[in-house]
């Protein structure tokens, strides 16, 4: 477990927790390491919602579809990024999206339990790391509500400018790289590929914007 402490040193579940803690706390949790191939699916919906999810390693994407197949992404996860959490700690019985690897990629589960409930050596960082949780579990909620905010405009083209605008103000500059390719910002945004693609030239037509591949500048 020791070669992924610098990468959990950087997510906030263990926030404020040192290293020497860190082994213990893991072998209480009863922590496990899975590796996945790209495209190879982490939990999938309809699973128990009991774990939480840290992705060590690559990059995975949270996914939900429909009855027809339709994909949709709701998150991009990254290394130190949790997963699944929301869902555990509300005590649903079965996940209703999935988590599927976007590149090869390494994950740490935990089970929810081990961590809402104090352990019997009623560790001194438990309670740290319960705080951390409920921090990480509301900053989610506010980006799920950006989210709504994109979903909720009425054309492609105001998604589109609503999400742009939202990462100028993330990045805090102009220029900046989104974490997606076409076909994922497609599915992120909930609209046509085609459609997306034809927005995106006319808002360069338009001299809006300027990009190329991921990398877009507001004008």
């Amino acid at each position: 477990m020791k070669e992924f402490f610098p990468v959990l040193r950087n997510c906030s579940l263990f926030d404020g927790i040192e290293d020497e803690n860190l082994s213990g706390l893991l072998a209480c949790l009863g922590a496990k390491v899975t590796a996945y191939h790209k495209h190879q699916t982490i939990v999938r919906e309809g699973e128990p919602a009991k774990y939480v999810g840290i992705l060590l390693t690559g990059a995975a994407q949270l996914v939900r579809e429909d009855y027809y197949g339709n994909r949709s992404i709701m998150a991009r996860i990254e290394p130190t990024d949790l997963f699944g959490e929301s869902f555990a700690c509300a005590g649903i019985p079965a996940l209703p999206v999935s988590v599927a690897a976007s590149e090869d990629c390494q994950v740490m589960l935990i089970d929810c339990r081990r961590i809402t409930m104090s352990c019997t050596n009623a560790c001194a960082f438990h309670s740290r790391m319960i705080y951390n949780l409920l921090q990480v579990v509301s900053k989610k909620n506010l980006a799920f509500h950006q989210k709504l905010e994109i979903l909720s405009q009425r054309t492609t083209r105001e998604k589109l400018m609503t999400y742009l605008l939202a990462q100028a103000k993330l990045h805090h500059s102009n220029t900046f790289t989104i974490p997606y390719d076409r076909q994922s910002l497609a599915d992120y945004l909930g609209v046509e590929r085609s459609a997306m693609s034809a927005e995106i030239s006319k808002l360069r037509r338009d001299g809006v914007i300027a990009c190329e591949k991921s990398t877009f500048r507001l004008l």
